[in-house]
């Protein structure tokens, strides 16, 4: 562990591509094939392998406190060292003392990250990570505190670890990151890579596959600038999700990765049926039966993470799964292939034909939808091919989006016939129109203890977004504003829960929180302000929602709140 902190070290030093990965893979190649399969997972900020459902569940209180019994220094004089390192594994790394014969290799802390997950309760994990900190040598704790937080902060991506791979065994970029991607396991990939078989990866089932994202466009005449083809389809207002189909046994997932079948326990049936084996893409949305059309986002935030979902809620809040795009069919990855050519792969595989004899076609308004027979006493659920239109005019673009927000959908998304799905990419091949106040996807940063009858919950805000770095393409947080309103009193009394168990630095009324929760927030402009260090400030911003559904990474960045203010100007 010593030589991967070390290692981490030097790649933090510099902000030079090649010496990042140079290092990461002169590190791999010293190491036995299973220390390298174990440290590529470190290197990627993660105590396990992307596609497992293992996680630590250790809060940023509990570490603090733990770090603080560890070093011997008071709750001042941590928050000093914070403040002055900028986050916890190095103050660790700093303040814990050295003493002679600590030490461990990366097997051992591997072990001890199995024990933690395994553990049930705070009190036993806290004892586990306690010990294992007490084991390590400083520079080894600092690491370590920085994987169980996820944020290793030393401008190492995946995609520069799986560069590393390829350099240290000799193999081909593409062929690493296909086997990456197929497995969702940077170590097992590292082991393909050692013997030579990187070909003989196969599509892990049941393991989520990033998300094709869309950038916002503001007019029909750019929705039709960037490429000479083009799919419409309506932009529902509900939740992403990637639904995987294998022997007869369904699971969904969120953008952020997690499992979110128990939320949603009717619509597995509904594709339970399929005749192979998919990966299938798509949105899940509150369904209102009779109208036949999608319910506002704030009808379905009812039935997001939950574990049981009573019969009552599944009559009143019903859901249905609108399916655009195709992933995995036929036994093969089809991202590569055009959109074209993947919509005719998924109107064949969700075809009448291509069901079992519990699966009818019908017409629900002017959407083709399949419908599966679920038992009598539980409302029906809908898996829909989302209809998809053609526009060869910003006039007809502009009749679409009209008819799209007359469903009462947000307005419309834009694809690129000839487009591959590129994972967890945000390019002009897919487009996202809609019309309304201004909004951010912004991420917490802190958190402060309300007024009047909110006095005793944390319920005002502090927002960032994203400053990437253009000469290292790191990225920090820089706040943006701060607000106070749009949640329920619920949401609120739910997240001080969440702020309280996942505080970094406790100020007294105010509390600096670990930044992972995601808002949407909208404001009437936006201003020049040296109030934040983004350099702007909103005009009386409000929270839309939480949006549990997406990762701090995927926040906007200034850029998006530079063009926001520019256009503005432009009006």
């Amino acid at each position: 562990m010593q030589r991967l902190a070390t290692a981490c070290e030097a790649i933090a030093a510099t902000t030079k591509k090649l010496l990042k990965t140079g290092t990461v893979a002169d590190y791999l190649k010293s190491r036995t094939t299973d220390e390298a399969a174990v440290s590529a997972v470190f290197f990627s900020g993660r105590p396990f392998p992307v596609w497992e459902e293992t996680t630590l569940q250790v809060g940023g209180r509990a570490l603090w406190q733990i770090v603080t019994e560890l070093t011997g220094k008071n709750d001042s004089d941590l928050t000093a060292a914070y403040r002055r390192l900028g986050d916890l594994g190095a103050v660790a790394g700093d303040l814990l003392p050295e003493r002679p014969g600590l030490g461990l290799n990366v097997l051992e802390v591997a072990a001890a990250f199995r024990q933690i997950a395994a553990a049930r309760g705070p009190a036993p994990k806290a004892a586990l990570v306690k010990d294992l900190l007490t084991r390590s040598a400083p520079l080894e704790a600092k690491y370590i505190v920085k994987i169980i937080t996820g944020d290793l902060r030393i401008g190492l991506k995946e995609s520069l670890v799986e560069e590393a791979i390829a350099r240290a065994y000799g193999a081909v970029l593409t062929d690493v990151q296909r086997a990456n991607m197929l497995l969702g396991d940077i170590g097992e990939t590292v082991r393909l890579a050692s013997e030579g078989r990187l070909a003989q990866a196969h599509m892990r089932m049941f393991h989520p596959l990033g998300f094709m994202l869309a950038s916002p466009i503001e007019s029909t005449e750019e929705g039709l600038s960037y490429f000479a083809e083009a799919a419409v389809e309506d932009k529902y207002d509900g939740i992403r999700a990637q639904a995987h189909v294998a022997d007869g046994e369904v699971r969904f997932f969120s953008r952020t990765r997690d499992e979110i079948t128990e939320s949603f326990p009717e619509l597995p049936d509904t594709l339970a049926g399929l005749p192979q084996d998919a990966i299938l893409d798509g949105e899940i949305v509150a369904w209102e039966y009779g109208a036949e059309r999608a319910r506002p986002f704030s009808v379905l935030q009812q039935r997001l993470g939950r574990k049981k979902v009573s019969d009552k809620m599944l009559r009143e809040t019903p859901v249905a799964f609108l399916i655009f795009d195709v992933l995995y069919a036929q036994g093969e990855l089809v991202i590569d292939r055009p959109l074209r050519e993947r919509a005719q792969i998924l109107d064949e595989l969700l075809s009448p034909e291509s069901l079992n004899r519990r699966a009818a076609r019908r017409k629900i308004g002017a959407q083709a939808t399949l419908a599966f027979e679920k038992p009598e006493d539980l409302t029906p659920a809908h898996t829909i091919r989302a209809p998809v239109f053609r526009a060869a005019s910003p006039g007809e673009l502009e009749d679409l989006f009209a008819a799209a927000q007359d469903r009462g959908n947000e307005g419309l998304m834009i694809k690129d016939l000839n487009s591959p799905y590129t994972p967890g990419k945000r390019g002009k091949s897919w487009l996202k129109m809609k019309r309304e106040l201004a909004t951010l996807d912004v991420v917490v940063t802190a958190v402060e203890y309300g007024h009047g009858k909110r006095i005793g919950v944390l319920s005002d805000y502090t927002f960032a977004v994203w400053d990437k770095d253009a000469s290292t393409n790191e990225a920090r947080l820089v706040n943006i504003g701060k607000a106070y309103s749009g949640l329920t009193d619920a949401e609120i009394a739910e997240m001080t829960k969440w702020f309280l168990g996942h505080t970094l630095e406790d100020q007294g009324f105010r509390r600096v929180v670990e930044p992972k929760i995601v808002l949407e927030v909208a404001f009437n402009n936006m201003m020049r302000s040296d109030r934040h260090e983004s350099g702007y400030a909103l005009r009386f911003p409000r929270i839309v929602r939480l949006r549990p559904d997406k990762l701090p990474e995927e926040a906007d960045t200034i850029e998006r709140a530079r063009e926001i203010y520019d256009q503005q100007l432009d009006q």
